[in-house]
């Protein structure tokens, strides 16, 4: 009986070891995993966390989120993955383990582009949100603790004695009586977005924030630590692409992305050559409409517009014959010698669809790429594209 006993007492201690290692059902992956894995277990994880992940999205577009039919139908999801989601369930090691490496796998895979990172740290944050809102509020203090945020819920001594301050400045107790809500003080520099909207109140450098609007702040500390991490693994990308054994398997994850690819030539045809004045004026984001407007009226850019604008026209269904034929087009009417256009400016053209040089199918620049990269000089005209009169486009369907 004893060795039985002793037994027990063992395997209790390892449980409550396998245990300590995913305290929660959710975290902020600031730890990579240890240890060996198959590579058929590889696989499975990183097929089930995109089938996940793509679950998240379309269900965030089929309802509304944090509604009753979005949180069952998404815990459903999860509870069929066998991915962790609630706490206080029985042996939930294998789901949180689970959890955690299949998310570092699909780093790998998703760190590859802007877009690809992007739909992946969009999917991930919804899935956090929908975790940390069945958290239990006695579990909320510990898990912002292994998250490293130093965020503090106040006594009901000092919430009592700063009621009608927190009450006036946050807007979403509108109705709440404020001794049934957890209230966070947190360093002022975390909650500068509320700060702007006037929707916090301030004492000696923190803020007293609600429960209700404390998942913001979290999220967004979630989205730059995501970020980040998914830049460095970019830049150690290469090494893991060496491994023959995963390569494949990557570059398969990576095509599993379900959001726009404009590297597809699934537009191509969609536009033609007479319809690109109209669509500037009611479909065309502002910075592509400055760019037509500069080409009509002076038919010419530079080379940093004409990069710009040509992958933009590429990416919404041009083809190469129907690009060479505009830009061809445009170039003789401001008086340029066709043939100097053939040597001097084709070449270009067809090298941005791949057809010259290292033959890479370029791909549309993003906004943050057009804000952040190539300032525009005298003479460019590639900016952003904003004025004071301009207002963003309700929808480029027309175009896309």
């Amino acid at each position: 009986m004893q060795f039985l006993g002793g037994n027990r007492r063992k395997l209790r201690l390892a449980d409550d070891q396998r245990n300590a290692c995913y305290p929660h059902s959710l975290q902020f992956y600031l730890q990579p995993p240890s240890g060996n894995i198959s590579l058929i277990e590889f696989e499975n994880l990183a097929i089930d966390r995109v089938k996940l992940l793509k679950a998240v999205e379309n269900l965030g577009v089929s309802y509304v989120k944090g509604s009753e039919q979005y949180q069952s139908k998404l815990e459903a999801e999860l509870r069929k993955l066998k991915f962790s989601y609630r706490e206080n369930l029985e042996d939930e090691y294998e789901p949180r383990r689970r959890d955690h490496i299949s998310h570092f796998i699909l780093r790998l895979a998703y760190c590859q582009s802007e877009e690809l990172r992007r739909w992946f740290i969009q999917q991930e944050m919804d899935l956090l949100r929908f975790r940390f809102s069945i958290l239990p509020k006695d579990k909320i203090q510990s898990f912002l603790k292994d998250s490293h945020l130093q965020f503090e819920a106040i006594s009901d001594e000092e919430k009592t004695l700063r009621e009608q301050d927190i009450m006036a400045s946050s807007h979403s107790l509108g109705g709440v009586q404020l001794e049934l809500e957890s209230v966070y003080k947190i360093p002022f520099a975390d909650a500068l977005d509320l700060f702007r909207g006037r929707k916090v109140y301030l004492e000696n450098g923190f803020a007293y924030v609600p429960l209700k609007d404390i998942v913001a702040i979290i999220l967004n500390e979630f989205r730059t630590k995501l970020s980040k991490a998914l830049a460095l693994t970019a830049r150690s990308l290469p090494a893991v692409q060496s491994d023959e054994r995963l390569q494949p398997l990557l570059n398969h994850l990576s095509h599993s992305y379900t959001g726009q690819d404009y590297s597809t030539q699934g537009n191509v045809g969609k536009v033609s050559l007479d319809q690109i004045d109209s669509l500037s004026t009611k479909s065309f984001p502002p910075c592509m409409r400055q760019l037509h407007k500069a080409l009509r009226e002076n038919h010419h850019l530079r080379h940093g517009g004409r990069m710009q604008y040509g992958l933009f026209l590429k990416g919404i269904g041009l083809t190469l014959e129907q690009a060479l034929q505009f830009w061809k087009q445009e170039f003789i009417r401001g008086k340029m010698d066709p043939d100097k256009f053939d040597k001097g400016y084709s070449y270009n053209i067809r090298h941005s669809f791949g057809k010259e040089g290292k033959r890479t199918d370029y791909t549309p620049y993003s906004c943050l790429k057009i804000i952040l990269t190539n300032p525009p000089s005298q003479g460019d005209y590639h900016d952003f594209g904003f004025s004071k009169r301009d207002t963003l486009p309700g929808s480029l369907s027309e175009v896309l």
